[in-house]
């Protein structure tokens, strides 16, 4: 995995990045006798890991690429995410419902109290090994899918492909493996973990966008200024205690570009934000520049990256001229996440 990258944009002071990842490699499929067929789709070679709606949470694509990168099996990045989605949809605080002689499973990576004193460590150095703690919880995940794929490949025998044995594990225990001798069937009383392993492969296919076919045009820094009021910070100027995204602090009529090529979905009035734009981007991810003087593109049209689409201002809920810029997962208000990661990841800051 030493080729995969993940895509994100820049700015001066600031930085921003789109996101994708360079795989590289196909993705394995199989079990392919009866009931077991098409446990997943293969994803093309040459693709690149998707953010945002639909595929990963912007914050978490490093931990995921750096997770899979750390194995010498070459353990896909994509599986990784797939796993993310289907056990938690990303959400850190997640826990499972108690089955039978099985405690919950807790957190992102949903690991179970017992499989998680053995397997979790302290990957961010923070002093605590913490299960709730996506940047610990998902390298810790990678760890333990490694030493899985290692274990998988010593039995060729088994039912699957390495990377769905080991997923098989994961969820019910290697335990359950030697029981069924890989894979369960999906007739068999763990059936559940076959319908784990199919799902995995299935969305891992879908957590992809081709390298260099969807993301065409240039991306850039929305303004070259010097920054404001930097992502969260806290304050009473803000409906929500703290600031959604981040400023760039350029005069009134400032030339506004489009960070990269999308649909815009909003170009309009917006409450406190002022006149603003929105612009879904093809890895899934939002775009979103706010308190303009004047807007230059219409809900619907393409824009290509680098793109006028308005000049800044200070309409809205403001105490002078800047651009408001945000990233967000959806299209709407609360689905905001830290620009700089964002365009760090797509070269544009350092």
């Amino acid at each position: 995995m030493g080729n995969a990258r993940w895509i994100v944009p820049v700015m001066a002071g600031l930085v921003m990045t789109p996101i994708a990842v360079g795989l590289g490699f196909l993705l394995i499929s199989s079990v392919n006798d009866g009931e077991d067929a098409d446990l997943g789709a293969p994803a093309p070679m040459g693709t690149e890991l998707k953010a945002g709606d639909g595929g990963v949470p912007p914050e978490y694509g490093q931990l995921i690429l750096d997770a899979a990168a750390d194995c010498d099996q070459k353990l896909p990045a994509t599986v990784l995410a797939a796993q993310l989605k289907q056990g938690s949809n990303f959400q850190a605080r997640a826990q499972s419902i108690e089955s039978g002689d099985r405690p919950p499973a807790q957190g992102i990576a949903q690991f179970r109290p017992d499989v998680w004193e053995a397997e979790g460590y302290d990957a961010n150095e923070d002093g605590r090994v913490d299960v709730w703690d996506p940047a610990d919880a998902i390298p810790s995940q990678g760890r333990a899918m490694c030493k899985l794929l290692v274990k998988a490949k010593e039995h060729p025998d088994y039912r699957g492909k390495p990377i769905e044995v080991a997923l098989a594990a994961y969820h019910a225990g290697w335990e359950t493996v030697e029981t069924y001798r890989g894979v369960p069937r999906a007739s068999w009383s763990d059936g559940a973990t076959f319908e784990y392993v199919r799902g995995v492969m299935k969305s891992s296919s879908y957590m992809v966008v081709p390298a260099g076919g969807s993301l065409p045009g240039n991306w850039t820094l929305p303004v070259v200024g010097p920054a404001g009021a930097p992502y969260h910070q806290q304050g009473s100027s803000w409906s929500t205690g703290f600031h959604t995204g981040i400023d760039f602090v350029v005069p009134t009529g400032t030339e506004v570009r489009a960070i990269g090529p999308g649909e815009v979905v909003t170009a309009g009035p917006g409450g406190d934000y002022g006149n603003q734009i929105v612009i879904r981007h093809e890895d899934g991810t939002y775009s979103q520049y706010a308190h303009l003087l004047e807007i230059r593109v219409t809900a619907g049209q393409r824009v290509e990256g680098s793109r006028v689409i308005g000049f800044s201002g200070a309409t809205g809920n403001v105490t002078g001229p800047h651009l408001h810029f945000e990233i967000r997962t959806g299209p709407d208000f609360g689905s905001d996440v830290s620009p700089l990661p964002y365009l760090r990841g797509k070269g544009l800051i350092s």
